[in-house]
């Protein structure tokens, strides 16, 4: 169980918490290609590229690395490239195709570590490294840098960020079964799983699309639950109240932590009503956690709501 709390401070510490803030105000990254996107919606967890040839979309994505991630952790920040990309291509109801990558290093650095991390991720999840780009400086103080791209495909049915309505359920599907790493907000169900179940849970996401259960769907990425949320409510033009009493929790963790944790397979979903009984059979027999959490509305902010009391964060 999570520790009691004032649920207002809870508002209050999640409204200053640097991710969430950087989540909230995330449009500021990709307004500069706002005239020269040729039409293509900006915002979403890929780009979704209209197909001619198969009627379906072609999906592409980047992630960077922080430079402190990199140092602290290099196996899995190289790990992590790999598997944040493919959780993208899943939230919008796609299957990958390949990865790419971009290292940046000097000549007296080793990368060993982050290609070892980065092949364990290509093998567990069946998606090939098909090369990149490694710029090698004569001499440097920066710290390696590293960023990986991926390319994917969706068929008719997207899930995008832009289609919450106001009466749709909010739902998590998400993968308890893990535990943090080392003293990071990153809860780890990837590297501990066998590869034939993290191919089968990522495949869930495109499957659900092509039910036609969902429509809506954001990975639960850097910021956690309430910085995707942020991020949801604004592409969709919604609010949404968030029910903490049906939130699923680890043991021993306070809400401030677990509400700004990043999964390594965490999905915000927008349902409907009629949909939810078959979207939690769609996940819960493959070991993933699908519950009810809230409720979207036409507010356009975030309200918390814990027993009988609510706070409005955004």
């Amino acid at each position: 169980m999570a520790e009691s709390f004032d649920l207002y401070q809870l508002a209050e510490a999640l409204s200053s918490h640097p991710a969430i803030i950087e989540k909230a105000s995330i449009q500021s990254a990709y307004l500069p290609a706002a005239e020269v996107n040729q039409g293509i919606p900006l915002g979403d967890d890929c780009a979704a590229i209209p197909d001619p040839e198969t009627g379906g979309h072609l999906l592409f994505a980047a992630e960077g690395m922080l430079a402190s991630f990199v140092a602290d952790d290099p196996w899995f920040a190289g790990y992590s490239a790999v598997m944040v990309n493919l959780s993208d291509i899943a939230a919008m109801g796609g299957r990958p195709i390949a990865i790419t990558n971009v290292i940046w290093k000097n000549k007296t650095q080793s990368v060993d570590a982050i290609w070892e991390g980065m092949r364990a991720a290509s093998q567990a999840y069946n998606v090939p490294i098909v090369g990149g780009h490694t710029t090698q400086l004569d001499n440097s103080d920066n710290p390696v840098h590293l960023a990986a791209a991926v390319l994917g495909r969706a068929g008719r049915h997207l899930l995008t960020s832009f289609d919450a309505q106001p009466g749709d359920r909010l739902t998590i599907a998400i993968d308890m079964n893990g535990a943090y790493r080392k003293e990071k907000p990153f809860w780890n169900a990837s590297t501990t799983t066998e590869p034939a179940q993290l191919q089968r849970t990522l495949a869930l996401l495109p499957e659900l699309a092509e039910k036609g259960l969902c429509k809506t769907a954001k990975d639960i990425s850097n910021g956690g639950i309430i910085g995707t949320l942020a991020m949801l409510i604004h592409s969709s033009g919604v609010g949404a109240t968030l029910e903490l009493d049906s939130l699923p929790i680890p043991a021993e963790t306070s809400w401030l932590k677990w509400l700004t944790s990043f999964p390594s397979y965490g999905y915000l979903l927008a349902i409907p009503a009629a949909n939810l009984a078959s979207t939690k059979t769609h996940f819960s027999p493959h070991g993933i956690n699908f519950a009810e959490i809230g409720t979207f509305n036409k507010s356009g902010k975030i309200t918390i709501r814990k027993d009988t009391e609510e706070a409005e964060f955004i």
